[in-house]
């Protein structure tokens, strides 16, 4: 093994002689720590940060080391406009090949005809549906956000909220968060929407798909869902896949449950045509793969991420394993256990249970507390979650009454059922001592000799 200077600046590398190759592998982040220290320095303490704690928001998790690998590889130096075998820039040979896996491993994992994943994260994909499917003006369907729904999904304050009509839709909390599908139906046939969207990023439970499509179909109405947060739980087939129930168009992130970049692809059903211009609303919708793939290039933004797609191409194919399987299942198990250790300690969920990944408590009935400040409090003992809005919340957003908080990442660190129970012990715990600075260090303490038994992938 021989040391000595790199030339790109790195502080060295090492080498190593073997009888067929050489390989040059530099020392993990010392070109950084050499280049710039500052970035350096808050990396190693986000690394510290990430292995020292509990991360329970639910739509973060960690990467494999080969997701990472990807993410930091040489696919950051190409620029890749267009679409496999279409490309406006030469040399795309080896984008294209990673584009295609990437294809067809989403169209394999979730049942589709059609798979876009050039959509840069959650938002842009989107308001590529919007701007493909809609005019200005037109009317969506979608989830209150304060009863779990998401920025995108017509939040006024957002791009899309202007741009579109949207009627919103509430669920029940005294059932448990059920959706009223008499009064959607009623809602559907008074303001013909053009797409009925059903998905969420603060709703615990399972949507039903079947009673959307119904609806719809009675409206002609595009049937769209948002399974950012579920997406890696349907691949894992622990969850219900909107595809089973003849849905048009599916988006999901891939860096929640789904354990990669952070990063959107836009699914759907239909074979792909040439059509001159965008079907009129309900008709052609044999068309859709090709009108989805224009919103997005030339529509929306130009040259994909190809380092981000060579890595949703990694996380794609690990979702399609049985550890990957028996992971989402473990993901729904620790939930639910979480949210019944939760429940026995006489903390009130939203929807008094959950059928995915995720809860939210209602800090104020619970503990007569907002939710940001028991978001604070679980800060300074290494747990991570945060402030979230309940249903018709009499607070605003940024101080709301409720706390979300999920399993996907504890699950991916190795965590069971017998760990939520210690999880919920110290959430509580926390809340109640949350005035007293020395017993929250001490309990942080201990929740920091407990996390070293529960290694991070990727560090």
């Amino acid at each position: 093994m021989l040391r000595r200077p790199a030339r790109d600046g790195s502080a060295y590398v090492l080498i190593f002689l073997s009888r067929n190759c050489v390989n040059i592998i530099h020392m993990q982040h010392k070109a950084l720590e050499y280049v710039d220290p500052e970035v350096y320095d808050a990396l190693v303490h986000e690394e510290s940060r990430q292995k020292s704690g509990i991360e329970l928001i639910p739509s973060e998790n960690y990467v494999s080391s080969a997701v990472l690998e990807a993410l930091g590889s040489v696919f950051t130096n190409k620029y890749s406009e267009g679409f496999p075998g279409k490309r406006y820039y030469g040399g795309n040979e080896n984008t294209d090949k990673i584009e295609t896996l990437a294809i067809e491993r989403a169209k394999k994992l979730f049942k589709c005809d059609h798979a876009n994943v050039q959509a840069l994260s959650g938002s842009p994909m989107n308001q590529a549906v919007y701007l493909a499917l809609l005019k200005p003006g037109d009317t969506i369907m979608g989830m209150d956000l304060s009863h779990g729904g998401h920025l995108t999904h017509g939040a006024p304050v957002s791009h899309m909220g202007k741009l579109y009509n949207w009627i919103r839709y509430k669920t029940q909390p005294s059932k448990q968060g059920k959706i009223d599908f008499d009064e959607l139906m009623k809602l559907a046939k008074q303001y013909k929407p053009k797409i009925i969207l059903c998905g969420y990023t603060s709703y615990p439970r399972d949507y039903d798909y079947a009673d959307f499509k119904r609806v719809a179909d009675e409206v002609g109405a595009y049937t769209m869902a948002d399974i950012a947060h579920i997406g890696g739980l349907v691949a894992g087939g622990v969850m219900r896949n909107p595809f089973d129930y003849g849905f048009d168009v599916v988006t999901t992130t891939t860096h929640k449950t789904l354990r990669g970049p952070r990063g959107g692809m836009i699914l759907s059903r239909g074979k792909v045509g040439n059509p001159l211009k965008a079907p009129e609303h309900g008709t052609e919708r044999e068309y859709l793969p090709t009108i989805l793939d224009r919103s997005v290039f030339p529509g929306l933004q130009g040259g994909p991420h190809m380092n981000q797609i060579a890595a949703t191409a990694v996380c794609l194919r690990e979702a399609d394993t049985p550890e990957f399987k028996q992971y989402a299942k473990q993901v729904l198990l620790n939930s639910k256990a979480l949210a019944s250790a939760l429940r026995d300690r006489e903390v009130k969920l939203v929807t008094d249970g959950t059928d995915n990944h995720m809860m939210v408590i209602d800090c104020m009935k619970s503990w007569k507390l907002v939710g940001k400040d028991v978001e604070k409090t679980l800060d300074k003992v290494g747990i991570t979650t945060n402030k979230s809005l309940i249903p018709d919340d009499p607070q605003p957003p940024y101080n709301p009454s409720g706390l979300r908080l999920g399993s996907p990442a504890a699950t991916t660190r190795g965590m069971k059922e017998k760990d939520m129970e210690k999880l919920a012990n110290w959430i509580v715990e926390a809340v109640k001592i949350s005035t007293d600075d020395t017993k929250l260090s001490k309990l942080k303490s201990e929740i920091e000799k407990f996390c070293e038994t529960f290694p991070v992938p990727g560090i």
